[in-house]
Protein backbone atom coordinates (compact mmCIF):
# COMPACT_ATOMS: atom_id res chain seq x y z
CA UNK A 1 0.00 0.00 0.00
CA UNK A 2 1.11 3.56 -0.72
CA UNK A 3 -0.41 6.64 0.91
CA UNK A 4 -0.14 10.28 -0.09
CA UNK A 5 -1.43 13.14 2.01
CA UNK A 6 -1.25 16.78 1.06
CA UNK A 7 -2.37 19.72 3.14
CA UNK A 8 -2.74 23.26 1.90
CA UNK A 9 -4.22 26.42 3.38
CA UNK A 10 -6.38 28.30 0.89
CA UNK A 11 -7.41 31.93 1.19
CA UNK A 12 -11.06 31.22 0.41
CA UNK A 13 -14.08 29.94 2.31
CA UNK A 14 -14.90 26.21 2.47
CA UNK A 15 -17.96 26.99 0.33
CA UNK A 16 -15.77 28.33 -2.50
CA UNK A 17 -13.31 25.43 -2.20
CA UNK A 18 -16.18 22.90 -2.17
CA UNK A 19 -17.73 24.49 -5.25
CA UNK A 20 -14.44 24.12 -7.15
CA UNK A 21 -13.86 20.58 -5.86
CA UNK A 22 -17.33 19.41 -6.87
CA UNK A 23 -17.49 21.25 -10.20
CA UNK A 24 -16.30 18.06 -11.83
CA UNK A 25 -16.76 19.23 -15.42
CA UNK A 26 -14.13 21.94 -14.88
CA UNK A 27 -11.41 19.93 -13.08
CA UNK A 28 -9.39 19.57 -16.26
CA UNK A 29 -9.18 23.37 -16.50
CA UNK A 30 -7.02 23.62 -13.38
CA UNK A 31 -5.83 20.13 -12.41
CA UNK A 32 -2.93 18.92 -14.59
CA UNK A 33 -3.50 15.31 -13.45
CA UNK A 34 -7.25 14.95 -14.15
CA UNK A 35 -8.31 14.78 -17.79
CA UNK A 36 -12.02 14.21 -17.15
CA UNK A 37 -14.23 13.95 -14.09
CA UNK A 38 -17.98 13.53 -14.30
CA UNK A 39 -20.88 12.55 -12.08
CA UNK A 40 -22.31 14.02 -8.89
CA UNK A 41 -20.91 14.30 -5.38
CA UNK A 42 -23.75 12.25 -3.91
CA UNK A 43 -23.41 9.30 -1.52
CA UNK A 44 -23.48 6.01 -3.44
CA UNK A 45 -23.12 7.58 -6.89
CA UNK A 46 -20.51 6.41 -9.39
CA UNK A 47 -18.16 8.95 -10.92
CA UNK A 48 -16.06 8.69 -14.07
CA UNK A 49 -12.47 9.81 -13.48
CA UNK A 50 -9.83 9.88 -16.21
CA UNK A 51 -6.29 10.69 -15.11
CA UNK A 52 -2.95 10.83 -16.85
CA UNK A 53 0.16 10.72 -14.63
CA UNK A 54 3.09 12.74 -16.03
CA UNK A 55 4.95 10.50 -18.43
CA UNK A 56 2.35 7.77 -17.93
CA UNK A 57 -0.67 6.38 -19.69
CA UNK A 58 -4.22 7.59 -19.18
CA UNK A 59 -6.40 5.53 -16.85
CA UNK A 60 -10.14 5.70 -16.27
CA UNK A 61 -11.87 4.75 -13.02
CA UNK A 62 -15.51 4.47 -11.98
CA UNK A 63 -15.26 5.19 -8.24
CA UNK A 64 -18.15 5.06 -5.84
CA UNK A 65 -18.79 8.07 -3.59
CA UNK A 66 -18.45 6.96 0.05
CA UNK A 67 -18.89 10.36 1.77
CA UNK A 68 -20.32 13.63 0.44
CA UNK A 69 -20.71 16.26 3.19
CA UNK A 70 -21.02 19.67 1.51
CA UNK A 71 -18.27 22.13 2.46
CA UNK A 72 -16.61 19.46 4.64
CA UNK A 73 -15.66 16.09 3.07
CA UNK A 74 -15.73 14.12 -0.15
CA UNK A 75 -14.46 10.54 -0.31
CA UNK A 76 -14.57 7.88 -3.02
CA UNK A 77 -13.19 4.42 -3.74
CA UNK A 78 -12.12 3.46 -7.23
CA UNK A 79 -10.52 0.51 -8.94
CA UNK A 80 -8.75 0.19 -12.26
CA UNK A 81 -10.17 -2.71 -14.29
CA UNK A 82 -10.47 -5.16 -11.38
CA UNK A 83 -9.89 -5.23 -7.60
CA UNK A 84 -6.24 -5.65 -6.67
CA UNK A 85 -4.74 -4.20 -9.84
CA UNK A 86 -4.83 -0.50 -8.85
CA UNK A 87 -7.28 0.52 -6.12
CA UNK A 88 -7.51 4.01 -4.69
CA UNK A 89 -9.47 5.54 -1.85
CA UNK A 90 -9.41 9.31 -2.19
CA UNK A 91 -10.54 11.77 0.43
CA UNK A 92 -10.80 15.53 0.52
CA UNK A 93 -11.39 17.24 3.88
CA UNK A 94 -12.12 20.95 4.22
CA UNK A 95 -11.69 22.68 7.60
CA UNK A 96 -12.59 26.30 8.15
CA UNK A 97 -9.66 28.25 9.64
CA UNK A 98 -11.34 31.63 9.59
CA UNK A 99 -14.06 33.49 7.79
CA UNK A 100 -12.32 33.22 4.43
CA UNK A 101 -9.63 30.61 4.96
CA UNK A 102 -9.76 26.84 4.51
CA UNK A 103 -7.38 24.01 5.28
CA UNK A 104 -7.69 21.52 2.45
CA UNK A 105 -6.44 18.00 3.13
CA UNK A 106 -6.30 15.50 0.30
CA UNK A 107 -5.38 11.91 0.99
CA UNK A 108 -5.07 8.89 -1.23
CA UNK A 109 -4.48 5.28 -0.24
CA UNK A 110 -3.38 3.13 -3.14
CA UNK A 111 -3.02 -0.62 -3.26
CA UNK A 112 -2.55 -3.18 -6.00
CA UNK A 113 0.15 -4.59 -8.24
CA UNK A 114 0.48 -1.46 -10.43
CA UNK A 115 1.13 0.94 -7.54
CA UNK A 116 4.95 0.49 -7.46
CA UNK A 117 5.12 1.41 -11.15
CA UNK A 118 3.37 4.78 -10.81
CA UNK A 119 3.72 5.91 -7.18
CA UNK A 120 6.36 8.62 -7.73
CA UNK A 121 4.38 10.28 -10.52
CA UNK A 122 1.19 10.07 -8.43
CA UNK A 123 2.74 12.07 -5.60
CA UNK A 124 4.17 14.88 -7.72
CA UNK A 125 0.98 15.18 -9.78
CA UNK A 126 -1.17 15.26 -6.64
CA UNK A 127 0.86 18.10 -5.17
CA UNK A 128 0.79 20.06 -8.43
CA UNK A 129 -2.95 19.55 -8.82
CA UNK A 130 -3.85 20.96 -5.45
CA UNK A 131 -1.47 23.88 -5.70
CA UNK A 132 -3.48 24.65 -8.86
CA UNK A 133 -6.70 24.38 -6.80
CA UNK A 134 -5.31 26.94 -4.34
CA UNK A 135 -4.67 29.38 -7.19
CA UNK A 136 -8.19 28.80 -8.62
CA UNK A 137 -9.94 29.17 -5.24
CA UNK A 138 -8.01 32.25 -4.22
CA UNK A 139 -8.74 33.95 -7.52
CA UNK A 140 -12.46 33.53 -6.69
CA UNK A 141 -12.17 34.84 -3.11
CA UNK A 142 -12.75 38.50 -2.24
CA UNK A 143 -10.20 38.13 0.60
CA UNK A 144 -7.39 36.48 -1.35
CA UNK A 145 -4.74 39.03 -0.38
CA UNK A 146 -5.26 38.66 3.39
CA UNK A 147 -3.35 35.37 3.85
CA UNK A 148 -0.38 33.52 2.43
CA UNK A 149 0.33 29.91 3.42
CA UNK A 150 1.06 26.64 1.69
CA UNK A 151 2.04 23.39 3.38
CA UNK A 152 2.67 20.32 1.26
Amino acid sequence: MHEITTEIDINASPKIVWSILTDFARHSEWNPFVRQLSGEAVLGQRLTVSICPPGGKAMTFRPKVLVAKPNAELRWLGRFLMPGLFDGEHYFVLSQLGENRTRFVHGERFSGVLVPLVKSSLESATRAGFEAMKVRAESNSPHADEFESVRL
